[in-house]
């Protein structure tokens, strides 16, 4: 940043030309060396918040993938625990049906046979009781 003509003319007045002409040149050299000192300091401060905020991306997103593996583990685990159970409670009901299912097939069989137990016993009575009758009668 070139020093004001104001300032300038004002150096001119009091130092004279040559030493005015040099502080100007000094005061130039100056801003030019801090200026580019800064752009220096500013590049190297942006390349290391850069970096840190590229590191602190890198974590937030390593955490954030921590989490989200643990809530799919969590869900998953329910979810394969209440897959589970419905599968078991299918397979149960299955099972209650079938034996149900074997339970009436031995009630019918069982009703079946006595009741054909049950003839043959009054035919045996009968033969019986008609043996006795015809003994009786002869007696």
């Amino acid at each position: 940043m070139p020093v004001t003509a104001k300032l300038s003319q004002l150096f001119y007045e009091r130092l004279g030309e040559q030493v005015a002409n040099e502080l100007v040149d000094w005061f130039n050299a100056v801003d030019a060396t801090y200026r580019g000192d800064l752009r220096e300091l500013n590049e190297v401060n942006y390349a290391r918040f850069e970096a840190k905020f590229e590191q602190r991306i890198a974590e937030l997103r390593a955490e954030l993938v921590a989490r989200i593996d643990g809530v799919q583990n969590s869900l998953g685990s329910k979810l394969d625990g209440k897959l589970d159970r419905v599968v078991a409670e299918h397979a149960f009901a299955q099972l209650h049906a079938r034996i149900d299912r074997v339970v009436a097939e031995v009630d019918a069989k069982l009703e079946r046979r006595l009741g054909e137990q049950t003839r043959w016993l009054l035919l045996a009575w009968g033969t019986v009781l008609a043996g006795v009758i015809g003994l009786w009668v002869r007696g």
